[in-house]
């Protein structure tokens, strides 16, 4: 069974065409002023989102967003699932599903097996998926750091989920193997400098996944 790679915080039309041409799954972008992927115009997501081949689905991180912010950056028809990477409470991601139509991915800050525990148990009713991501950080996101994967080793989540945090094309293939991942997203693991991608890493991380 195939790994599924997700590249998160692109901002330019040659980072999307190198994911994609490489095998990417899944493209993301960051609404989020305070992040160096941050795309700042509606226009620019759009452009963006119209870059993205049929088959590649389009992913839109929010942090706590209210819902002008939701209605303002789905108009731009660039956005398939949103992923969001704040506080929202499980009452929230249902009001989103209700208010957007749109499937909706919770992730989950990891720092210890019960953090595991406790973003399933209340989170997974309502969510479509789920992504579980190293805690801590100056900003929402894995901040290239990785968790302890074996809180993930041989359990049981009952619904689809992306592995996040610190990896990188030299650990990704271990990542898997100890997680048991399907999924797995990257953002600064395909970085030359912070914020900005680099078209051989990106080529070479999803090389690695393509080979699991």
């Amino acid at each position: 069974m195939s790994v599924e790679a997700k590249i998160c915080g692109l901002t330019t039309p040659e980072a999307i065409e190198a994911a994609a041409r490489a095998g990417a799954r899944w493209i993301g972008f960051v609404t989020y002023p305070r992040s160096p992927r941050h795309v700042g115009s509606v226009e620019l997501l759009a452009a963006l989102g119209k870059r993205v081949p049929a088959g590649v689905g389009r992913v839109g991180l929010f942090v706590d967003p209210d819902d002008a912010l939701l209605d303002e950056r789905l108009a731009s028809g660039a956005i398939d699932l949103l992923q969001l990477q704040g506080g929202e409470t499980p009452g929230r991601l249902a009001e989103i599903k209700a208010r957007t139509g749109k499937p909706v991915m919770k992730v989950i800050k990891v720092a210890e097996a019960g953090d595991v525990d406790r973003g399933i148990a209340a989170y997974a009713s309502v969510a479509d998926r789920l992504m579980f991501e190293a805690a801590g950080g100056t900003l929402p996101g894995g901040n290239a750091r990785a968790f302890d994967w074996t809180i993930l080793s041989g359990r049981t989540v009952p619904l689809p989920w992306f592995l996040a945090g610190g990896l990188t094309a030299d650990n990704v293939a271990e990542a898997v193997r100890v997680t048991g991942a399907r999924a797995v997203d990257v953002s600064s693991g395909v970085e030359s400098s912070r914020g900005v991608k680099s078209l051989a890493l990106i080529a070479a991380f999803l090389e690695r996944v393509k080979a699991l």
